[in-house]
């Protein structure tokens, strides 16, 4: 691993739902982590929300070896196009959620490549390890670098809790079920990075699943 190795997180503002009846008009404000991970050669980009400008600032001349969505979600992928455009690079998104990704882009351009369960990446010596982690959305995805103990939870694992489950393709029990046997086995000093807030540990959310398999959400 390179020594100027980095994690930069780029905290990007937008609104998310503007224009659609289950929102309320204008839409509703929203905050987003974006992730460039990776030295001065290269990087890789964990989501694309809201502000191309400010990601690729981060970004500056470095080679973008690929841009890895944790989900379909608008608010995680309303710039993915313009990014990939932008940055000259692929677009990575799990199959299940190619409805989610048509609700914001249409069909006229997709992402350039499937993420898989396993699927792994490699940037500056450090290797992630894509996690199939479904509940939150069909095709929700966790990127794990054993190497930095970091872990990339998207919205399925958060400071307090799972990501929602309110959508009618959503399933608490299957997100409790990702939570717990594919992030909360993971060894407890691993920081997590969630889509949205403060990192967390696994540490600190394990001893809680109990609780919020009995609150329900």
């Amino acid at each position: 691993m390179s020594g100027d190795f980095s994690i930069h997180r780029v905290v990007t503002a937008g609104v998310l739902g503007a224009g659609r009846p289950e929102y309320p008009p204008g839409g509703v404000p929203i905050e987003n982590n974006v992730f460039v991970i990776g030295d001065e050669q290269a990087v890789l980009i964990i989501d694309a929300a809201h502000d191309v400008e400010a990601i690729a600032e981060v970004v500056g001349e470095r080679d973008v070896l690929g841009i890895l969505l944790t989900h379909g979600h608008e608010d995680h992928v309303n710039e993915a196009v313009a990014l990939a455009d932008r940055l000259d690079s692929h677009l990575y998104l799990h199959p299940a959620d190619l409805f989610l990704w048509e609700e914001t882009h249409g069909q006229d351009r997709l992402p350039d490549f499937e993420l898989a369960d396993g699927a792994v990446f490699a940037v500056a010596g450090v290797e992630l390890t894509t996690i199939h982690t479904p509940g939150h959305t069909p095709g929700s995805v966790s990127f794990y670098a054993e190497k930095i103990a970091t872990l990339f939870s998207g919205d399925t694992l958060f400071e307090g809790g799972p990501g929602a489950t309110r959508w009618e393709y959503s399933d608490f029990t299957q997100i409790m079920a990702s939570v717990d046997s594919r992030l909360l086995t993971l060894p407890a000093t691993t920081t997590a990075w969630p889509g949205h807030g403060a990192a967390t540990t696994i540490g600190a959310e394990a001893p809680q699943y109990k609780a919020w398999i009995e609150r329900g959400w």
